[in-house]
């Protein structure tokens, strides 16, 4: 009898948790943007998606699902369209402004790595890129 009441308790509340777990949490935010930092442990399964930014530079979630932006010292052929990238950390137990992105064999060292927003969608980026190129020609361009 005891066993049967013990056995129902536990059913009754493996069904009553996932009503309190649906509550979505919002996503973490930095407390400043822009800030040098490093991510700790990314062979450790801490990085969880990327996304590039044209060849210059990759946007970093990390498992928390903060964002950061790794800067690249130069152009990084190949980058926009990586499915997979890899991360040298230099031998230490983080990435920061020291390590590198490789890319199809490539190096392509790391200028600096800050906290950022999560990306606009890359649409959005390439009209928004547009647009300022499109004024920019508006700006300097000769007015009759």
């Amino acid at each position: 009898m005891m066993r049967t009441t013990l056995l129902l308790a536990m059913v009754i509340s493996l069904f009553a948790a996932p009503g309190e777990a649906k509550t979505k949490r919002p996503p973490p935010v930095w407390d400043e943007l822009g800030v040098e930092t490093s991510i700790a442990f990314p062979n450790h399964g801490t990085i969880r998606n990327f996304e590039a930014n044209d060849t210059r530079g990759l946007w970093i979630e990390d498992s928390q699902r903060r964002w950061y932006y790794a800067e690249l010292l130069g152009f990084c052929q190949g980058l926009d369209f990586a499915q997979a990238v890899g991360f040298d950390t230099g031998g230490t137990s983080q990435l920061d402004k020291f390590g590198s992105i490789i890319v199809d064999g490539r190096i392509c060292p790391i200028a600096r790595l800050i906290t950022a927003e999560k990306p606009l969608p890359r649409k959005e980026r390439i009209e928004r890129r547009n647009q300022v190129r499109e004024e920019a020609k508006k700006a300097v361009a000769p007015q009759d």
